[in-house]
């Protein structure tokens, strides 16, 4: 039977059906807390909390259930600590060697964080998001029939991907990605697909699957 040239391109759009790797961010509970979240002051006093003003805030969270922070105050100097998280559905608890416990309560969505009525925006890693078309595709599992991929990456972390063949024909999936470090996942109704990326420059975007043995590489267009 003649494959679907959509399904075939197994990197991106197939719905996975391999048990996920043990160390794959795609097993992570909470996978829209991952990232940089930052949060600001409408106002020059800031905002008061235990005698001190702040002017922004920015909180970083992984997979591995570790966090960072960092509070400006609105004279100038950053406190900042870390340490371990623990998350339910609706509270999150943040644990530094050496203090007290802190537990609050949350709401989370793909690109929103409100910590205890305070509202965090996630911010995606400068240059990532664009319009992108590939210059190359390769790998044993790509379809020989694919001509162009097209990959739009937003700063609100909606993306939409659109595959095209060589007869004219077209598949495209919108969603929601995540990334941690240098991991890229792609979320849509069908399935998800993750990938690792480089940014060798502004202009050029590297995607590869090792399992799969692919690379793709994008230009921005």
């Amino acid at each position: 039977m003649k494959k679907l040239f959509f399904i075939t391109v197994l990197f991106f759009f197939s719905a996975f059906s391999r048990p996920i790797i043990a160390d794959d961010i795609t097993e992570f509970d909470y996978p829209f807390l991952l990232g940089n979240w930052y949060w600001f002051s409408s106002t020059e006093a800031g905002v008061e909390s235990e005698g001190e003003s702040y002017r922004a805030m920015h909180v970083m969270f992984k997979s591995d259930y570790v966090f960072a922070m960092r509070l400006l105050r609105i004279d100038g100097k950053i406190e900042q600590w870390s340490g371990e998280y623990d998350i339910d559905e609706t509270n999150i608890t943040f644990v530094t060697e050496g203090e007290e416990d802190q537990m609050h309560t949350y709401m989370l969505s793909y690109n929103q964080f409100v910590l205890d009525g305070a509202r965090f925006t996630k911010l995606a890693p400068e240059n990532l998001p664009g319009n992108w078309k590939t210059s190359m595709i390769s790998g044993s599992d790509v379809d020989h029939s694919i001509s162009e991929l097209s990959l739009t990456l937003r700063p609100d972390f909606l993306f939409s991907a659109e595959v095209s063949n060589d007869q004219g024909k077209s598949k495209e999936h919108r969603g929601i990605y995540y990334i941690e470090d240098n991991q890229l996942v792609l979320l849509y109704e069908d399935g998800q697909h993750d990938s690792e990326f480089e940014l060798s420059s502004n202009d050029t975007l590297t995607l590869t699957n090792t399992h799969f043995g692919m690379e793709a590489i994008l230009q921005r267009e």
